[in-house]
């Protein structure tokens, strides 16, 4: 539960109101009476504009039909004020006030790397998104990424490898792994110390505007994000640009900037052959980031074994 009984949870609740706008109102309030004593003009004169709807007796009812929904699914939560919070998420522009988690939450004293991509991507790119993912657990960094098909599942399967506990950010609730496919991969990631994390409650199924949303959180709890492959339109072109926004350090994959002509469709690779042209950095592996962070690489990160992933 957060740690100040319902209260971030009845904020999270309230409609017509900003992550940016939540935040300022749960700075603002120091137990759950003070909330009860804000008038609508109260909120509109601290965000600075007219709201739509003022009504916490629903939010409130939502947040406790809500809390009564995590305690019976074993979901966890933890808030924006909480020291558990992870710490480069709470930087961004637009944090979520209230997290909800299955599993472990992420050290907050080790980098995290996000590894995302295409849901159709190519053999070669499957390989090295499962290689890097592997090399960057073995050094001890774990990978955050989307669960969703293609390439994030292969991170999060190359990371559980490398023996580091694998996060992954969903667009739904956690309770509502999308898709139903990788819902044994998200299994196999909670065994394995890692964890779950949205900011959508238990029972919200996956909804397409969810996912551009979620990605800032992917971005936001990394200190770097790798774009494996990626076409001119794609949701992990949309968490590169979260990526800049949040000054984190951006790269994309040596296999994800070759055979962008037009007869590799299936495998459009110009999303990341552009960011590459615009200066992001090519990883061939994982020492690339290794080093850039000053982590000592294992001695079989010096001489990649091939990888072990099968199509």
């Amino acid at each position: 539960m957060p740690e100040r009984g319902l209260l971030d949870l009845i904020i999270s609740c309230l409609p017509d109101l900003s992550c940016r706008e939540k935040i300022a109102l749960s700075e603002s309030l120091g137990d759950e009476s003070d909330l009860n004593r804000k008038s609508a003009s109260d909120i509109e004169a601290l965000i600075g504009r007219e709201l739509k709807a003022w009504d916490v007796d629903s939010s409130r009812r939502a947040a406790e039909k809500t809390a009564g929904k995590a305690r019976a699914r074993g979901i966890n939560m933890v808030s924006w004020r909480s020291p558990l919070y992870p710490p480069l998420l709470r930087e961004i522009y637009d944090p979520p006030v209230l997290l909800y988690f299955r599993g472990k939450l992420p050290d907050p004293e080790s980098p995290l790397a996000a590894v995302v991509g295409t849901r159709k991507p190519s053999p070669a790119s499957c390989a090295q998104a499962f290689d890097i993912a592997r090399g960057l657990g073995r050094g001890g960094v774990s990978v955050v990424s989307g669960l969703a098909v293609g390439i994030d599942s292969f991170a999060h399967r190359g990371n559980i490898e490398g023996g580091a506990p694998t996060v992954a950010v969903l667009g739904s609730g956690v309770d509502e792994v999308y898709p139903s496919s990788n819902r044994g991969l998200a299994l196999r990631a909670l065994e394995t110390g890692g964890a779950l994390l949205s900011e959508y409650p238990p029972g919200t199924g996956p909804r397409k505007w969810n996912f551009p949303a979620r990605n800032r959180i992917i971005s936001g709890l990394s200190r770097g994000v790798l774009i494996v492959e990626a076409p001119q339109k794609s949701g992990a072109l949309i968490t590169a640009r979260f990526a800049l926004e949040q000054n984190r350090d951006l790269w994309v994959a040596s296999s994800g900037v070759s055979g962008t002509e037009k007869r590799f469709a299936l495998h459009d690779k110009r999303g990341t052959s552009k960011l590459a042209y615009d200066g992001a950095g090519v990883i061939n592996n994982a020492s690339g980031i290794l080093e850039a962070w000053n982590i000592r690489l294992p001695e079989e990160e010096r001489a990649p074994e091939p990888s072990g992933v099968k199509f």
